[in-house]
């Protein structure tokens, strides 16, 4: 990263760049001193990050999966000592659940430090519980925005495997990778489940026609419409994809009450309001 923003003469103060931790490798092996949230990992975790990354600091460092091994508190505190020392501005969490990000909060905010401002979740038009139902109580209350993951789940919701009914396309990611997200889904296929989300996802495919627009585009800019979504990952393999992307920015003053409506009516899953997650 340091390399391509001295190659590029990239402004540093106009980028936005994030690392994470939790998980480490020795070797090729997890050992006891090198992943986990303790202050030992947290710290020496973070100065890795930034060795590698070629960086003096990041603008955010997230937390990536709870540690439940380790007190809230020191991770709480171990994190303000990588701020403190100028090693990133702000930090976050990354799959962590409701309620312990309203512990870290609690915790920061009793002890006068910086709580997370952000949580990495999974979020696209086919997993809406968390993000929707979940989280309900801690944006308010904790302050706490989202950057989320799978936006198109792993490719289904552009469409491309509305046709592949017996086993997925040839060349693809649920064909050809072995990693955990890629099998669970190839595991699903031609069950209820798959069925029943390729049959929504057909008829989003007929809503986009009609708007002029890419189904992964509507699927994109669905989840920023949300107004607790501050920044949607996104994977490309092609620079093309990329454009196509950026593209869904464009599209969200298409999204009006009446076509989010319609979107929910395809979906059918739309979380169901719990009055005691609401403020």
């Amino acid at each position: 990263m340091g390399q391509a923003i001295k190659k590029f003469g990239w402004k540093r103060s106009d980028l936005v760049i994030t690392t994470k931790l939790n998980w480490g490798l020795a070797n090729g092996e997890i050992l006891v001193n090198n992943h986990g949230l303790s202050r030992k990992h947290i710290v020496e975790g973070a100065q890795a990050s930034l060795e590698r990354l070629q960086l003096e600091y990041v603008d955010i460092i997230y937390a990536h999966r709870p540690d439940r091994l380790t007190p809230m508190e020191e991770t709480v505190r171990a994190f303000n000592h990588v701020i403190e020392k100028g090693w990133a501005f702000y930090w976050g969490t990354s799959e962590w659940s409701a309620d312990e990000i309203t512990e870290a909060c609690g915790i920061a905010k009793s002890l006068g430090l910086i709580a997370p401002i952000v949580e990495q979740p999974l979020y696209n038009m086919l997993d809406r519980e968390r993000v929707e139902g979940q989280f309900q109580r801690i944006y308010s209350r904790c302050g706490i925005g989202l950057t989320t993951f799978s936006p198109l789940k792993m490719g289904l919701l552009s469409g491309k495997y509305n046709d592949a009914i017996a086993a997925p396309p040839a060349g693809s990611r649920f064909a050809e990778s072995n990693d955990k997200f890629a099998s669970s889904v190839r595991n699903d296929w031609e069950n209820e489940e798959w069925a029943r989300n390729i049959r929504k996802i057909t008829g989003l495919k007929e809503l986009a026609d009609r708007l002029g627009v890419k189904l992964s585009q509507l699927a994109l800019a669905w989840c920023l419409k949300n107004e607790n979504v501050a920044s949607v990952i996104t994977g490309a393999s092609r620079p093309e994809q990329i454009v196509d992307n950026v593209q869904s920015l464009k599209l969200l003053p298409m999204l009006t009450p009446e076509i989010m409506t319609e979107i929910d009516e395809y979906l059918l899953n739309k979380p169901t309001q719990d009055p005691a997650r609401q403020d």
